[in-house]
């Protein structure tokens, strides 16, 4: 599949109903010098699935939201200091209370839930927004004090903002800018809650195509909808007259080399202003299997105000100049490392396959994860807990205690995506086996057509086994997953031959590793991951 999508008649709207902003106002002069330092960045700059991002800046930090669709919970509010090393901070969806399908609850909700959003601040109040449409049907609007949490729903509003982008105006309005192909602007209540009025701003020309992924800007007193052409364009639209326009045209970029070998272009992100003026666009490449990875690139501006990538012998630069900004006052926390489940909740780098039972797992004293769901199909086992891989290459390995399994149960480390395969453990007639299984299967509809094939095992004895998988996904074609595991922690044994994890786009987010443990018979076992570490070469 081209990941450019240049070819692609269909739309991402299309093709999912057929299968079912910057802070207010921040004034600068049109064309800041572009902030230069020592140090230089590499991009991508977060190499895991995070997409459709919104970016903006309070006060010397910097927050990016993402899409998760299915996963719980949902909206995930990324942190940094200086533009470059990331932290997950929290989620702005704490659950996916849509409907029984995010539950896994006689329907299931893949490729569905959250999809492009938008995260903005509000100063007079000092609150976080986070605002999406879900399935096409209505908008939900959370807030929060602080991006950690906790998060609440403000309102439900009954038109589907799709792909919105908010803006905090100087006057404090609430804007918020929608639509794939016919570009709205609603305007929202003081406080948020009702849509006060709305109209149609814009319609794309047909010699551009689909126009969607909105974000909203006032800047220097002009207004901005920037907007991508899935998913190999980007252009922005320009109102001097107001948020409810007319509005001029203008092309960012099309077909731009980007800066992962094998990936897309770069597309679908927004713009944010560092403390000492410089502008910079923060856009996701396409790179699957992985999934669709955050790339930095500065930003000038014309006299006559439009924003201009700055490029890189043509393309977006594979590396530039550190921004210019206040030394951070802590490093933030790695996105790989080790987790052994401390604490009374999990850390935001994990995220549930559909919301989870909560009765059914606990952290403390590692992860205990209760058989929850009993079924042959691990699409439908309720509580799967993910974690995105690192890219280019990472390893995750578990350490598992299954004393606790019974008669029936699956439990184990999966590559997940809609072809996937794993290796964990099958307790059956009072033995346990280590078993490599491929042939995890969906249609294009997300429905299930395979649930896998045991192609390899080997007897294990005692309580406590090591898993490992080893995920390349460099972009550009299918690559290979591997699966091993110990008695001991410290000799791994190759189980199973490669599994080939597929680069089409159409599941949008990226193969994930997952554990998880499921009844096939009845409920009852469990088992307890007592570490977990992802790791890099």
């Amino acid at each position: 599949m081209d990941l450019s999508w240049a070819h692609q008649p269909l739309t991402r709207r299309r093709t999912l109903a057929a299968a079912t902003g910057l802070a207010a106002g921040a004034l600068l002069p049109p064309g800041p010098a572009l902030a230069t330092a020592a140090a230089q960045y590499t991009n991508p700059v977060i190499w895991q699935d995070f997409a459709d991002i919104d970016i903006i800046r309070v006060g010397d930090t910097y927050y990016a939201s993402a899409s998760t669709m299915h996963y719980s919970p949902g909206a995930p509010v990324l942190r940094s200091y200086d533009l470059v090393n990331w932290e997950i901070a929290g989620h702005s969806v704490p659950v996916l209370d849509f409907g029984a399908k995010y539950d896994l609850n006689g329907a299931r909700g893949y490729v569905r839930g959250i999809w492009a959003s938008s995260l903005a601040y509000r100063p007079s109040n000092r609150t976080f927004y986070w605002l999406g449409q879900i399935d096409f049907a209505r908008t939900y609007l959370y807030t929060a004090t602080a991006v950690e949490g906790p998060w609440s729903r403000l309102t439900t509003i009954s038109t589907p903002y799709y792909d919105a982008g908010l803006l905090v105006d100087t006057d404090d309005t609430l804007y918020v800018a929608y639509g794939n192909t016919t570009i709205s602007v609603a305007q929202l209540s003081p406080d948020g809650r009702n849509q006060v009025r709305t109209q149609e701003v814009f319609r794309t020309p047909s010699s551009v195509g689909t126009l969607e992924g909105a974000r909203f800007y006032k800047i220097n007193g002009q207004y901005y909808i920037f907007l991508t052409r899935p998913a190999n364009g980007q252009y922005i639209l320009k109102s001097s007259s107001g948020p409810f326009g007319p509005y001029t045209m203008r092309q960012v970029l099309l077909d731009l080399r980007g800066p992962i070998p094998g990936g897309g272009v770069p597309h679908q992100g927004g713009l944010v202003r560092t403390q000492s003026g410089a502008w910079y666009y923060m856009a996701f490449v396409d790179a699957y299997p992985g999934g669709r990875m955050p790339a930095l690139a500065p930003v000038t501006w014309t006299a006559d105000g439009w924003p201009v990538v700055q490029l890189v012998n043509g393309a977006w630069g594979t590396t530039y100049p550190s921004p210019a900004v206040p030394t951070p006052p802590r490093q933030v926390t790695p996105m790989t490392g080790v987790d052994t489940f401390d604490g009374t909740a999990l850390k935001p780098r994990w995220e549930w396959n559909h919301n989870p039972d909560n009765t059914k797992w606990s952290v403390g004293d590692g992860l205990t994860l209760r058989t929850a769901t009993v079924t042959h199909d691990l699409y439908w086992a309720r509580n799967t807990l993910t974690h995105r891989i690192q890219g280019p290459t990472s390893t995750a390995t578990v350490q598992l205690d299954h004393s606790a399994m019974r008669d029936g149960d699956r439990a184990g480390l999966a590559l997940l995506r809609d072809s996937s395969a794993w290796i964990g453990l099958k307790r059956d007639g009072g033995a346990t086996r280590v078993v490599m299984v491929t042939g995890l299967t969906m249609d294009s509809n997300w429905n299930t057509t395979g649930t896998g094939t045991e192609i390899a095992s080997a007897p294990v004895s005692g309580g406590h086994v090591w898993l490992r998988a080893n995920a390349d996904i460099r972009p550009g074609a299918p690559r290979p997953g591997t699966f091993s595991y110990s008695t001991d922690g410290i000799t791994f044994t190759r189980l199973g031959p490669a599994f080939s994890m597929g680069n089409d786009w159409r599941f949008f987010m990226g193969y994930r590793f997952a554990l998880f443990n499921h009844a096939t018979q009845a409920l009852g076992g469990a088992v307890r991951v007592t570490r977990f570490e992802l790791s890099t070469p």
